[in-house]
């Protein structure tokens, strides 16, 4: 396998109980990381919430993978990066996209709060294009001409509200190693960002399968 990807022998039903565990720990960090930026609590009830915050900290640091988590492979194909910074069920500060694939559209929708503010009220310009780099990606994998991104330009058309946002993408054309994705992303006040990908696939996976495909 390549770094940073496994192969694991866990059946559905773990990989199905270890999302009921983590998932809802994950969203209880989210929800304390918005509380944390939006808090105008009490001297004493910041002082009393670091402490809980460090107890918790030391539960979960009690025992640590050897490495992040990466991407995990089970038998029947399904894959995990639940440590991803966009749809990580483990990671907290990923604002979770769930992307749904019909007709070569990818489409996701996401809640974005306090924790994604860069201009007064408004998403971070970084995280408007890391929202765009995850889902034209996607729309690659999924339309199988996968790779790494090469370069990725994002025009910002207005400023991105915080709250509930849209994003799709699809692939607009592949040209030997590289797979051109274009996608948007909107919110109630229209468009706000569009951009292209131009993803490509490592030597590494192509040197890869082209050893798989050679005669024995």
């Amino acid at each position: 396998m390549l770094d940073g990807h496994e192969a694991e022998r866990k059946t559905r039903e773990q990989i199905e109980a270890e999302a009921e565990l983590f998932g809802p720990l994950t969203s209880s960090v989210r929800s304390l990381i918005d509380a944390t930026v939006m808090t105008d609590a009490a001297p004493e009830h910041i002082v009393r919430a670091r402490a809980l915050v460090e107890e918790a900290a030391a539960l979960l640091d009690s025992r640590r993978m050897s490495a992040p988590f990466g991407t995990k492979w089970s038998a029947d194909g399904t894959r995990r990066s639940w440590g991803n910074a966009v749809i990580g069920l483990r990671n907290p500060i990923a604002p979770l996209l769930e992307v749904a694939y019909e007709d070569g559209l990818a489409s996701a929708e996401s809640d974005l709060g306090a924790a994604y503010e860069g201009p007064p009220g408004l998403v971070h310009g970084g995280v408007v294009a890391l929202l765009l780099d995850q889902i034209l990606g996607g729309a690659a994998d999924h339309a199988g001409v996968p790779g790494m991104t090469g370069t990725l330009t994002v025009r910002y058309r207005k400023g991105t509200r915080l709250g509930p946002v849209r994003v799709t993408a699809r692939v607009d054309r592949v040209e030997g190693v590289k797979t051109f994705a274009v996608g948007r992303v909107h919110t109630a006040d229209g468009l706000c960002a569009e951009a292209e990908g131009i993803f490509v696939l490592p030597r590494e996976v192509r040197d890869m399968v082209a050893e798989m495909g050679r005669p024995q």
